[in-house]
């Protein structure tokens, strides 16, 4: 038996957030703990949002003790200025860290025997919907948005751990471009490379079947397309990353990820990596290193990312030309195509450990050993 959670709501396209103040008070919502970022508070994204809800006259709390990779103190800090504000809702205004906090936060709150929040690694038995979340992403990668995962940095262990419940995905979700105009041109660049990421590694996972399929081989065709567009800061590329992340997340939110995933989290965790420059890095050999255990999957990979002449091909020609496309994409948008300058050789052991215990580990379609992730790593240098 599969089965499928997506969120109840979603908006799509440019001026999307009007929607946000007309759900908060259709829905009765009398105070908003507003999530977001400091950077995007900065920059003045936020308040995209918040004016809307002056506007509106919708009193809010602005929490913006947020890091590009959550911590445990940026939730426990959060949990009690929720519980401060009185606020009854959260608006998530920002990419995976604010989506990522809040989700969290809500589901303490409502679920408050789970206040250690290394309680909610894995799939924790949560009994109550998370506060109702309103997210709103300025990212075109992580899909937060119509998840039920979330990751938080524990700091002082150093790693990362994977959080997966039905009960904190986003009651509504506002995918609008224009909140993701302003992405510099290299966040833009991993933010997307991560939300192909997504969409291969969902395709191929162990657990995928005919529905994530859909799902997952759409997002890349969209993604292949727009990338290249998004980083120009085109508006077709805009509109088209910000659809194809949301299709891969419908997907991978319901069948797992692969060990991509799980030494990216290790990469961020020991050395605060952007996730999403994490996994385009090493996207391409993890994608070589599980090309016999996919069958045909890579084949229609490739047609996707829009090679010519794949029916043509044999099995060993259409799995080497779907990672040299997803190769050339990442270098066409500027990532790196090593981890020199992060990874430490002293570091892999350890790092290799977290990874193999990661929670999307499981579901690599190769069953993936210790060595074999340090190989990876190191072959990366």
């Amino acid at each position: 038996m599969n089965k499928f959670v997506l969120n109840e709501t979603s908006y799509h396209g440019a001026g999307a957030i009007a929607a946000v103040p007309t759900e908060i008070q259709n829905r009765g919502f009398k105070k908003v703990f507003v999530a977001s970022d400091p950077d995007l508070v900065k920059f003045g994204i936020t308040t995209k949002v918040t004016d809307l809800l002056e506007k509106a006259d919708i009193p809010y709390t602005l929490y913006t003790n947020i890091k590009a990779n959550p911590t445990i103190e940026n939730v426990q800090s959060g949990v009690e200025a929720f519980k401060a504000c009185g606020a009854d809702c959260i608006v998530a205004v920002g990419g995976g860290s604010a989506m990522d906090t809040a989700k969290a936060i809500g589901i303490i709150i409502t679920n408050p025997e789970f206040a250690d929040v290394r309680s909610l690694e894995g799939v924790a038995p949560t009994k109550n919907p998370c506060v109702p979340i309103i997210a709103v992403p300025t990212t075109a990668g992580t899909a937060a948005e119509v998840t039920i995962n979330y990751v938080i940095t524990d700091v002082e262990k150093k790693r990362k751990f994977v959080c997966v419940d039905v009960h904190d995905i986003p009651v509504v979700a506002v995918v609008d471009p224009d909140m993701m105009a302003s992405m510099p041109a290299a966040l833009t660049a991993a933010t997307g490379m991560d939300a192909l990421t997504h969409a291969i590694e969902g395709y191929i996972t162990k657990g995928a079947w005919a529905l994530s399929d859909m799902f997952h081989i759409k997002a890349i065709e969209i993604i292949a397309k727009s990338l290249r567009g998004a980083v120009a800061n085109t508006a077709e590329g805009r509109e088209g990353m910000a659809l194809g992340q949301y299709v891969a997340g419908m997907g991978f939110s319901n069948v797992g990820l692969g060990v991509d995933h799980s030494m990216a989290h290790t990469l961020s965790a020991y050395y605060d990596t952007p996730h999403g420059k994490a996994c385009a890095i090493l996207l391409p050999t993890v994608m070589a290193y599980n090309a016999d255990c996919t069958g045909t999957k890579y084949k229609d990979i490739a047609i996707a990312m829009g090679v010519e002449g794949v029916e043509a091909m044999t099995q060993e020609e259409y799995r080497a030309a779907a990672v040299e496309a997803v190769r050339k994409l990442a270098e066409d948008v500027g990532i790196p195509t090593t981890l020199k300058g992060i990874l430490k050789e002293e570091d892999i052991d350890a790092l290799a450990l977290d990874a193999y215990n990661d929670a999307c580990r499981p579901g690599n379609p190769k069953d993936v050993t210790l060595e074999d992730i340090k190989a990876l790593y190191r072959s990366l240098l």
